[in-house]
C-alpha cells in the first residue's frame, strides 16, 4: 500500500501511529538495563532502533522479516565513557546498522605528543542529549518525522567537539537519512575525525551477496594478509563462513571511491535471492573514503561499508602524514547519509554507477 497516497487514508485515522513513528523507551533487562532507545517505524517495514545512550546510534533494523543489521555477541550494552583505553572499545561494540567512530579518532589504538587514544574513539560509549522529536501529523497531513540530540566530546582544558544529530525520514518511504553537525565549541584548534560503521548481517548479507562500489581499491599495511577469497572477487562479492576469519581474521579494503557529477558516492548491498538491497548515499566532499571491513567469521559474520573523512590509521598517523583536520573555534563540518531499502527488480538491478 502506497502510505504516501493521503487519499486512501484521509478521516480514517485517530492517530498517526496507526501508521508509524517514533516511540521511545528504557531497556529494562540485561547488559543494556537502563540504557534509552527509540523505535522508528516508517509504515514501509522498515524499522530501526536508535541507541539514545550510545551517541544516537542505530542497533536493530529490519525490513519485513528481514535482518538488515548485524548485532554482535555483546548486543545493547550500557555506555562505558572509559572504555577508550586499547581496544577496549570491542567490549561494549553492539554491532548494529550504524556505529559512529570519532568524533577526534577513526582506527587502532594509539599515542603521540598529544595524548593516547583507543580503538575508535570515544563517541560510541557517550550518551546523546536528546533535544527535539517531531512526529507526523496526520491531520495536517505532513509524514515526515524528525529526532534530534546532541552528544559532546568534551575534557576542561582540551578539546571540545560538539555534534548534533537529526535523523528524519517520511511515512511511507524506506529510508533513513542522517545529518551530522560537528563544531568545535573550545578556544582551541582540536583535531577530528569521523567514520561510520554501518554493519550488515544475514540474511541480507549471505554467500554471495553483491557488495556494491566504484572506485580504486588503495594498498594498505594488510594486503598481503587478505583472504584468498578476495584476491579472487575483489570485494565485490560476500564469502560463506570460513576458518580463516576465526578469532582477529578479517580482509579489508581502503577505497577512493569514484562519484557523480553532484559529487555523490553510491555503495550498498544487494541480495539477488531475496530481491533485496541496501543503498547507501553520501558526499565525496564530505567524506572522501570508502572502507570496506570483512569478517566473515563462524557466528561472527558481518561486513561493513564505512564512509569516513580518513582511512581508520588513527590521529597520530593522521598527523604525520599531515591529512588530520584541525577545526578553529567555533568552526562545524556537516556530514549527510542516506540509507534506502530496495526490493526486487529494483534490487536486483542495484549495479555500480
Amino acid at each position: 500500500m502506497n502510505l504516501s497516497d493521503k487519499a486512501k487514508w484521509k478521516y480514517k485515522l485517530s492517530n498517526s501511529h496507526q501508521l508509524g513513528g517514533i516511540e521511545t523507551s528504557v531497556i529494562d533487562n540485561g547488559a543494556g538495563r537502563g540504557v534509552r532507545v527509540a523505535w522508528i517505524n516508517t509504515g514501509t517495514g522498515l524499522r530501526y532502533k536508535l541507541v539514545l545512550d550510545r551517541g544516537m546510534d542505530i542497533l536493530d533494523a529490519f525490513f519485513n522479516e528481514y535482518s538488515l543489521a548485524w548485532i554482535s555477541h555483546a548486543g545493547m550494552t550500557f555506555p562505558q565513557p572509559f572504555s577508550n583505553q586499547g581496544i577496549d572499545w570491542l567490549r561494549t561494540f553492539g554491532g548494529g546498522l550504524l556505529t559512529t567512530c570519532g568524533l577526534s579518532n577513526a582506527g587502532p589504538p594509539n599515542t603521540d605528543g598529544s595524548g593516547s587514544r583507543g580503538l575508535h574513539g570515544n563517541y560510541s560509549n557517550t550518551p546523546a542529549e536528546l533535544i527535539s522529536i517531531r512526529q507526523p501529523d496526520i491531520f495536517s497531513q505532513d509524514l515526515s518525522f524528525e529526532i534530534v540530540a546532541k552528544v559532546r566530546e568534551t575534557t576542561t582544558f582540551g578539546p571540545s567537539l560538539e555534534m548534533t544529530r537529526t535523523i528524519s525520514g517520511k511515512i511511507g518511504s524506506a529510508e533513513i537519512r542522517i545529518k551530522d553537525q560537528v563544531t568545535n565549541r573550545g578556544n582551541a584548534p582540536a583535531p577530528h575525525m569521523i567514520l561510520y560503521h554501518i554493519n550488515c548481517g544475514w540474511p541480507l548479507i549471505d554467500d554471495g551477496t553483491r557488495i556494491i562500489w566504484q572506485g580504486e581499491k588503495k594498498p594498505k599495511a594488510t594486503d598481503a594478509n587478505n583472504t584468498e577469497f578476495n584476491r579472487e572477487y575483489e570485494f565485490t562479492r560476500c564469502a560463506p563462513p570460513m576458518e580463516e576469519h576465526s578469532g582477529f581474521g578479517e580482509d579489508v579494503a581502503f577505497i577512493d571511491p569514484k562519484a557523480d557529477s553532484r559529487n555523490q558516492v553510491v555503495c550498498g548491498y544487494a541480495n539477488d535471492e531475496l530481491g533485496l538491497a541496501l543503498r547507501i548515499s553520501f558526499s565525496k566532499t564530505q567524506m572522501p573514503w570508502l572502507i570496506n571491513w570483512q569478517h566473515w567469521g563462524k557466528n561472527e559474520y558481518v561486513t561493513a561499508l564505512e564512509p569516513a573523512t580518513h582511512p581508520p590509521i588513527g590521529q597520530a598517523a593522521a598527523r604525520e602524514n599531515g591529512t588530520l583536520i584541525l577545526l578553529e573555534p567555533g568552526e562545524s563540518r556537516t556530514y549527510d547519509l542516506l540509507l534506502e531499502v530496495l526490493t526486487g527488480e529494483e534490487a536486483r538491478g542495484f549495479t555500480p554507477r
